[in-house]
């Protein structure tokens, strides 16, 4: 398990990035919806070495209901992690499993 941030550190119907992997750029990152949160590793399934966000911590479109692939333009359910529209329609993003511990530490399951 590795420590990414606080729950509070996300705000709600935002999206932030990580880099537990020492990649040099953000390997994964998690949603938040309310109190739950959802995680999933930083790359587009269409091509797998292509990180989705257009900017630092910028994976959902501008509602804040899909996540996004900037460079090819797919959308992503944000509970499931599945391709609705786009290239890779069906397919899904690689989901990573998280803890919240009760001082609300989040930890990621890698």
């Amino acid at each position: 398990m590795v420590l990414l941030c606080h729950i509070d550190d996300i705000p709600e119907g935002a999206a932030k990035g990580f880099d537990p992997l020492q990649e040099g750029r953000d390997s994964l990152f998690v949603v938040r919806q309310g109190a739950t949160l959802y995680a999933y590793r930083d790359l587009c399934p269409h091509y797998g070495e292509t990180a989705l966000p257009w900017r630092k911590d910028g994976y959902l479109d501008g509602a804040g209901q899909h996540i996004v692939c900037a460079s090819h333009g797919a959308r992503f359910e944000i509970d499931t992690g599945l391709c609705i529209s786009g290239p890779c329609r069906g397919q899904t993003l690689t989901g990573i499993t998280l803890e919240v511990t009760a001082t609300g530490q989040v930890l990621a399951h890698l």
